[in-house]
């Protein structure tokens, strides 16, 4: 007898901790089975589960090693009928040696005699609480082949069985509520994408989920901290706008470790700082806090505070845990939503703001939007712009435009000067910059318009001024060097020093506005599309001497050095000589007049395949980066209160000079480490066979 109890108890803990180590109903229901035709045996069984009010919910059945199926009707039959139902009813087990022979059992065809015949069987309820979960039966294809042993065992078994069947049942509704709950929790809080109604929305299913006081929903700042944007419940006026430092309190603490909590008794808790979770006019007693993440990221807390019926459900933690990641992905969507219609906000009160006029249309040029500027401009209403095209309102080139849409699409902003047709017949120089913009979740392009009728007055006025000084002042300026030459010619070395200085100074003074005159001149020749003059083959060399000639004076009153380093033999080149020799003085003039007092100028040359390399370095401030380019354009000055003054000509015309000679022009410069203007000059092509 012993050895039999023993078997019998090991017997009954290993059914039990096959049927405790799994929470799916299931997979229990088919291990309940499986163990029962191990332990007690039998050809096949069936386990019937019921709900609360007695009705079958799940049912499982075995065949040998096989798991059949089953259909409503087959479980309404069970438990309605046949023994399964008697014993239900009866809540009691019961035993059938041979089913032929009990009017209890539900007769199918395969009982016929000339099928599978009569059988034994065992039917035991499973209890808990003395309310039946489940009906659990075996069958044996033998009569008489369950013994009272077998009878009492499967009662055990029941015993085992009804807990793990009925947590199994349990667990698996708490899901499909689970399910459910979170299905119209997100269906109420994803209805709209407004923020204010988003975090009102979370807090109003909270509330109803948990029962409590208060919720309440605090998100991330950038620095960290967390600030109470929206409270439901209690005094929740007291709560919003409430900043907690990071990792404060226990929402600190919640937002630091990603993880919630729940404290029954909220100031028995390390956690719980008065001055952060206290709030002024509700007596906190009980938190419970999860954390909302999006993407991966903490972005707030959900609070609910204080339930009504005094303690927090054991399942209060996993609901609020559910609805706060059912809120990250609502509330990061508001977020961005409100960015979006912030940004929209901004483009359109710059775009009506904007003392530019602009243009918004579709691809084809559709003119859709107007802002008031663009109505001043064109003479047109709003509404008729928006009836028309961008072709109406100017022409371009057909085959430039289909290239600048290409370069649009890309992302670059390309621009050109046209002529704007106002409504009333007159036309305006306009500058256009076009490029595309996502404007009410479109791609379009947006035309910014430029009036250019000032800049043009302006530009003609300089050409006008340009044209004046050098025929009004060209040939007083001759008559001035022909007289100081006769001057040097007729006043004898010897003659007072002071008034040979001052003939000095008088003719180089002359010489460099005859320069500077020249340079206005060739800047207006080479911008019409004029070629350079008469071009001969000299030695760099001997332009370089030239130049230093004509600078040192400047140089050499503020002690700077000029040096030079002029590769070895090298070729001559084929240009204008006084034009080049006019480039390096202005060069040199500019180097000098940007390098400090006793500083040093360079200037070196080397040969590059087909052309001369030349550059000036100085050790001056040098030039940002961002005014490299725009230093080569006419009337363009660097701004600084130590910048020297002048019109802004000799840059540009060095540019229009080198590029008329075919090479190009550039500069090098970091600032505080000087500047290095270079240029390149074609090599006479004769001599291009010299030995170097």
């Amino acid at each position: 007898m012993g050895d039999e109890l023993r078997s019998s108890l090991e017997l009954l803990y290993n059914v039990s901790r096959e049927l405790a180590s799994a929470l799916d109903l299931r997979t229990v229901l088919e291990r309940v089975l499986f163990q029962s035709l191990k332990y007690v045996g039998g050809e096949r069984g069936s386990i019937v589960v019921l709900d609360d009010n007695g009705k079958p919910v799940e049912a499982a059945i075995v065949y040998g090693k096989r798991i059949l199926d089953h259909t409503t009707q087959q479980l309404r039959e069970t438990v309605e009928r046949g023994l399964a139902g008697w014993v239900l009813r009866q809540r009691q087990a019961a035993f059938v040696p041979d089913t032929s022979r009990d009017e209890r059992w539900l007769r199918r065809p395969d009982d016929e005699a000339d099928r599978s015949g009569a059988k034994s069987a065992i039917c035991v309820p499973l209890m808990v609480r003395e309310r039946p979960v489940g009906v659990l039966t075996l069958v044996h294809p033998t009569p008489a082949a369950y013994s009272k042993e077998h009878f009492s065992l499967m009662q055990a078994i029941a015993d085992q069985a009804g807990i793990a069947v009925l947590n199994a049942r349990l667990y698996a509704e708490s899901q499909r509520q689970a399910r459910v709950m979170t299905s119209l929790v997100a269906a109420a809080i994803n209805v709209t994408l407004r923020l204010d109604e988003v975090l009102h929305r979370i807090l109003t299913e909270t509330n109803k989920a948990l029962q409590v006081e208060m919720t309440a929903i605090a998100l991330v700042e950038p620095d960290g901290a967390l600030v109470f944007k929206a409270a439901n419940g209690k005094q929740s006026e007291s709560v919003i706008g409430k900043r907690v430092s990071s990792g404060q309190g226990v929402i600190g603490w919640v937002a630091r470790q990603g993880q919630g909590v729940i404290l029954p008794v909220a100031w028995e808790d390390k956690r719980f700082l008065p001055g952060v979770d206290q709030f002024s006019k509700i007596e906190v007693k009980a938190i419970s806090a999860a954390p909302i993440y999006a993407q991966g990221q903490v972005i707030g807390v959900l609070e609910a505070i204080n339930p009504v019926s005094g303690t927090f459900d054991p399942d209060a933690l996993l609901v609020l845990t559910g609805i706060s990641s059912l809120a990250g992905s609502s509330i990061q969507h508001a977020q961005l939503f409100e960015r979006l219609q912030a940004a929209h906000q901004r483009y359109r009160e710059l775009f009506e703001d904007s003392i530019d006029p602009i243009l918004i249309t579709n691809w084809d040029g559709k003119i859709l939007e107007a802002n008031h500027q663009a109505v001043n401009i064109s003479g047109y209403a709003a509404q008729q712009l928006r009836e028309m095209n961008i072709a109406d309102l100017y022409a371009f080139d057909q085959s430039e435009q289909g290239a600048d849409i290409e370069n649009i699409k890309i992302g670059k902003t390309c621009n050109y000067e046209t002529t704007l047709k106002h409504k009333a017949g007159q036309e305006i120089s306009i500058q256009v910059y076009v490029r595309k913009v996502v404007f009410e979740d479109k791609e379009l392009l947006q035309w910014m318009l430029r009036d250019m009728t000032e800049r043009k007055y302006l530009d003609n006025l300089r050409d006008d001024l340009t044209a004046m000084i050098y025929h009004d002042l060209h040939s007083p300026l001759a008559n001035i060097i022909s007289s100081l030459d006769m001057l040097a010619t007729v006043s004898p070395p010897e003659d007072s020093e002071m008034a040979q200085s001052v003939l000095t100074i008088a003719r180089r003074s002359t010489a460099r506005i005859q320069r500077l005159i020249s340079s206005l001149l060739d800047v207006n020749r080479l911008e019409s599309g004029q070629p350079v003059g008469e071009k001969l083959s000299i030695a760099l060399n001997v332009i370089v001497e030239d130049a230093f000639d004509a600078v040192r004076p400047m140089t050499d009153n503020r002690r700077q050095s000029l040096d030079k380093d002029l590769a070895a033999r090298l070729p001559p080149v084929f240009v204008d000589t006084d034009m080049i020799r006019r480039v390096l003085i202005n060069l040199l003039e500019n180097a000098s007049k940007y390098t400090p007092q006793g500083g040093k100028i360079e200037t070196g040359a080397r040969l590059d395949g087909d052309w001369v390399q030349v550059w000036i370095q100085d050790n001056g401030p040098g030039i940002p980066v961002t005014d490299q380019d725009r230093i080569f354009d006419k009337f363009t000055r660097l701004k600084g209160k130590d910048s020297p003054s002048g019109l802004g000509v000799g840059l540009a015309f060095c540019r229009l000079a080198v590029h008329g000679h075919g090479g190009r022009i550039w500069v090098e410069s970091k600032p505080g480490q000087g500047a290095r203007f270079a240029f390149t000059l074609p090599v006479t092509k004769e001599k291009l066979g010299f030995n170097l």
